[in-house]
């Protein structure tokens, strides 16, 4: 008797497949149509981050990285039970490989569904109503200004170890708080923004990712906001808050940088506003100084020691996890995949400056 040749994909599977192919569509029709993308992420896109951030918030760890901790054992298991059920023949092999890429092509329409479109959705400038232009030394050195002015009001109300870093006076959980507190303020004033409770997950294993470089990630696979609690302080706030817009559908880095700072300073505590305000102010003194140096200087001698020194300690701090292969390589995974969706990979962070400085052109300086 001939043996039957033809796979026997559980039915399961097709539908994997045909989400995925409808995932590439939308995706494609997003690349087109900037209205579109605009609807799909805050009407069809928040609907799944919601549904996600609701079951997840029954545990207080990350579920995202209990599952990546659990894949050696995970991963054994299954091959055990893969080399039973599929060993037995080259048929059985090509079953148990388009078993797994429907898999993983249901991971990627889900990102798309989830996350992806919000990529080409309209950039934040136009929903804020702000004029982004080429930036100059001067405009760079105003913006600063005015930043130094805001830290050096809020410091007084700070506490900090002698010459080194600030003290936050709140554990996670109060920080989380405040933070959505901040961002129910947002989403009064601004409808792209939809309200959400929601908590940030501190990292278990924070000391190893540092020697990644990243500071916070957003699993769009289990819609959580997690963030790297081994940093100093006062990134706590802005990175969570950075994390929590990804979560509200702000997929560009430089745009959820920017939703962070405003978040933070939409705050009624004042470590909260302090920590939105160095950390901006530290993106436009990095931008002044590849500017102008000379200019540079003369602007940085006007933020209180106390700050100095808090960006002293933040570099000290950073220092042991600087050079290694594990943050080369995280680094350039990072890039490929933020230019995979149309930005200018990593650089995107930085960009925050442009918005920055046509935020203080728009509603303070004019």
């Amino acid at each position: 008797m001939e043996e039957n040749t033809k796979f026997k994909l559980p039915k399961i599977c097709y539908f994997f497949f045909g989400f995925s192919l409808l995932s590439i569509i939308l995706y494609i029709i997003s690349m087109s149509s900037t209205a579109f993308a605009d609807f799909f992420n805050r009407y069809i896109s928040s609907i799944l981050r919601r549904i996600m951030a609701t079951v997840t918030n029954i545990l207080p760890l990350s579920f995202a990285e209990l599952l990546i901790i659990t894949i050696p054992v995970t991963a054994f298991f299954l091959i055990r039970f893969c080399v039973k059920r599929f060993g037995k023949s080259w048929r059985d092999v090509g079953e148990f490989l388009l078993i797994i890429l429907s898999v993983a092509s249901l991971l990627f329409g889900f990102f798309i569904f989830a996350f992806g479109i919000g990529y080409y959705s309209s950039p934040l400038d136009k929903k804020l109503e702000l004029e982004k232009k080429t930036v100059s030394a001067e405009e760079l050195a105003k913006t600063a200004n005015w930043l130094i002015e805001k830290v050096n009001l809020e410091i007084e109300n700070v506490e900090f170890e002698e010459k080194s870093s600030s003290v936050s006076p709140h554990t996670i959980r109060e920080m989380n708080n405040i933070l959505l507190d901040s961002y129910d303020k947002l989403s009064d004033k601004y409808d792209f923004l939809p309200r959400l409770t929601s908590f940030v997950k501190p990292i278990i294993l924070s000391e190893p990712m540092t020697y990644t470089h990243i500071s916070g990630v957003y699993t769009f696979f289990t819609g959580e906001a997690n963030v790297n609690t081994n940093c100093p302080d006062y990134c706590m706030p802005y990175t969570a808050a950075h994390e929590l817009a990804h979560q509200r559908g702000i997929a560009r880095e430089d745009e959820a940088n920017f939703i962070a700072f405003l978040v933070c300073t939409e705050s009624d505590d004042a470590y909260i506003r302090y920590c939105g305000y160095l950390n901006l102010c530290e993106y436009v003194l990095n931008a002044l100084y590849g500017a102008n140096q000379k200019l540079w200087e003369e602007t940085y001698q006007k933020l209180d020691n106390r700050a100095i020194y808090e960006m002293i300690a933040y570099n000290k701090f950073y220092e042991k996890y600087q050079d290694n292969v594990v943050g080369e390589i995280s680094g350039a995974i990072n890039d490929a995949y933020l230019q995979a969706n149309g930005t200018e990979g990593t650089r995107s962070y930085g960009l925050v400056v442009d918005l920055a400085v046509a935020f203080f052109h728009a509603k303070i300086e004019n």
